[in-house]
């Protein structure tokens, strides 16, 4: 059997090439937090991701397309089918990636809420006086940044975005983003879960732009319980705040190499991201491609 060409290895998926016009892109169990990936893997976390993905991209079909064919290993070239890959790959159509990430956000909260503090802005707009951490705002908004290659993204405006990539493609980039945020976050409150925030990646294949990467999963995403949302005060989330929490109680500086992640922790956030996907999908975690 022939092996796949390793294209790319990031910290978190893997991706392969399958032809002139396909990739596989697999989710590894790996986590990063601070930029740092740990040596501990969180068991099941690449298949959730894989999962929450597809999920969405059925859902979000009206709205964005995508750039997946498939998640069903029996439908992969021969080479791709390794059983450790079950779950966890998609068969994706290879698209011309925009330089941007493409935020949006609903609520104030991390990068937005410093900056807010510390100028009264949001990605250098202004924004009325008093508001609280976590508050909703009066509408989503379009807030991209920098692809970092090394170090952290940089938030930029909607002018600087138009400046990378044009008004039209910047446009339009705009529309997909915020109409995919209002659908899904609409979808999530029905099952009391906010999505505060997103990051999209978007690209262009045969012309048309379509959603790539991840979609929406705890990853690329803030979830917050409704039931525990309370402005003014931090979240709970459900995605890697374990992590965060246990390691920075720690006293570590953020810088490599990373402390050992618990055992606690690590089940700790395994739950959550399972959590996140059975709470907004409505659908089993066990019953997805690979389960035991």
């Amino acid at each position: 059997m022939n092996e796949l060409q390793l294209l790319h290895s990031g910290k978190v998926r893997e991706m392969y090439v399958v032809d002139e016009r396909h990739l596989l892109m697999v989710a590894t169990d790996r986590i990063s937090a601070f930029d740092v990936v740990f040596d501990e893997p969180i068991p099941d976390k690449g298949r959730v991701l894989t999962a929450m993905t597809v999920w969405w991209s059925n859902y979000l079909g009206s709205t964005a397309g995508t750039h997946i064919v498939s998640a069903d290993p029996s439908e992969f070239p021969e080479a791709a089918r390794r059983p450790e890959w079950e779950g966890r790959a998609l068969l994706v159509r290879k698209a011309d990636m925009l330089p941007l990430e493409c935020i949006v956000r609903g609520y104030i909260t991390g990068s937005a809420w410093k900056e807010y503090r510390e100028s009264g802005t949001m990605h250098g707009s202004s924004l009325p006086d008093g508001l609280l951490e976590a508050q909703q705002l009066p509408e989503p908004v379009f807030t991209p940044s920098t692809k970092a290659t090394e170090g952290h993204d940089i938030n930029i405006s909607y002018e600087e975005a138009v400046d990378m990539v044009g008004p039209q493609l910047a446009m339009q980039a705009r529309q997909i983003s915020v109409d995919a945020y209002t659908r899904a976050s609409e979808h999530a409150a029905r099952n009391g879960v906010i999505i505060a925030d997103t990051k999209f990646e978007l690209g262009l294949v045969d012309g048309e732009m379509v959603i790539a990467d991840e979609i929406l999963t705890p990853d690329s995403s803030r979830f917050w319980p409704a039931e525990n949302w309370d402005p003014g005060t931090t979240p709970v989330s459900l995605d890697k705040q374990p992590v965060r929490d246990a390691t920075e109680a720690t006293g570590w500086d953020k810088s490599p190499p990373p402390p050992p992640l618990s055992p606690e922790t690590v089940d700790a956030t395994r739950d959550r991201y399972i959590t996140a996907y059975e709470r907004i999908t409505g659908e089993s975690f066990g019953q997805w491609i690979g389960a035991l």
